[in-house]
């Protein structure tokens, strides 16, 4: 098989042998897999994948048709149309992945679209509802709010009943950004004289700490899920003692299979019901076929998107 892969700092297309599914395993014929920030971290040897899953070929989502099954009972036959998050190795003419951690494509999802949902919506769904407890009238704040975690968790705290501001720094974003559900989008410098805002998602970094807790409302959660910006910063821990907040970080690709198979059936009672009735969609910056990998992670590099960077097979 033919993958996206990891040399000297570099992403390349090179041959690979064509893995095999094991008991519980499906081999999936990928048929579109986008790109994260991890992937970049990943470019640069900055962010190794976890055990067992391929250390030179990126992809944390994936989404294609079942090639094959491994041996004993099975949730999907060949043929059927499926999408998951995984360790790495997505971006691959084909990958093995745990059958708990598949989920059926809604019909309403080409395979393009559904490449660009495994790893943002699960991030954002169980950062925003199952870590931070977002509950419905409660204002939620998303920072870097036009990338592909961002737009998931706007439309998905919309759909729950909560209150959405966004801060996104490219002003020609705003309204596109307005359009997926949040009331107010917000440049990102002076974002703390909104508040207060009960959930505050952080896509950014450090750099936005301080006054983060500034803006927090009385009992406030903040959960780090994005560190671009920078990871170390000071907090004023009198401030958020005072107004009896919390601050949790949460990471998806290293957690155990028990845990990443939980997170797929929350998936589908809860998110996946909006791409069947259109109160979800994914949206696409841009797509570029396997060969082009290179200019997918420039691309992707340069910042400046709406949504996702997707890789087609």
């Amino acid at each position: 098989m033919r993958a996206a892969t990891i040399r000297d700092g570099a992403v390349v297309v090179a041959d690979h042998p064509d893995p095999a599914p094991g008991a519980g395993e499906v081999l999936v014929r990928v048929g579109a897999a986008a790109l994260n920030g991890a992937d970049l971290l990943q470019r640069k040897g900055a962010y190794p994948a976890p055990p067992g899953s391929p250390p030179d070929i990126p992809g944390l989502e994936l989404a294609g048709t079942v090639a094959a099954c491994g041996p004993g009972p099975a949730r999907f036959a060949e043929g059927d149309r499926v999408m998951g998050i995984v360790g790495g190795g997505g971006q691959a003419e084909l990958a093995v992945v745990h059958e708990r951690q598949l989920m059926p494509i809604p019909e309403a999802l080409d395979l393009t679209a559904a490449g660009g949902v495994p790893e943002v919506f699960t991030t954002a769904h169980d950062a925003i509802f199952s870590q931070a407890g977002l509950r419905p009238g409660e204002r939620l704040l998303v920072h870097g709010a036009a990338g592909g975690v961002g737009t998931a968790a706007i439309q998905l705290a919309a759909r729950a009943g909560a209150r959405v501001s966004a801060t996104v720094r490219n002003p020609d974003l705003r309204d596109a950004v307005a359009e997926l559900g949040a009331t107010e989008v917000l440049d990102p410098e002076g974002f703390q004289e909104h508040g207060p805002f009960d959930v505050i998602l952080e896509l950014v970094g450090a750099p936005n700490l301080g006054p983060n807790v500034k803006a927090l409302n009385t009992g406030g959660r903040i959960a780090v899920i994005g560190v671009g910006a920078g990871f170390k910063g000071e907090l004023n821990l009198v401030a958020l003692m005072g107004k009896r907040a919390s601050i949790m970080g949460s990471t998806l690709r290293a957690r155990p299979l028990e845990e990443k198979a939980l997170t797929a059936r929350r998936m589908e009672a809860e998110v996946l019901p909006g791409f069947a009735d259109g109160s979800l969609t994914v949206p696409v910056a841009a797509t570029f076929p396997l060969d082009d990998v290179a200019a997918a992670y420039d691309r992707f590099a340069a910042g400046g998107k709406l949504g996702k960077i997707v890789l087609t097979f």
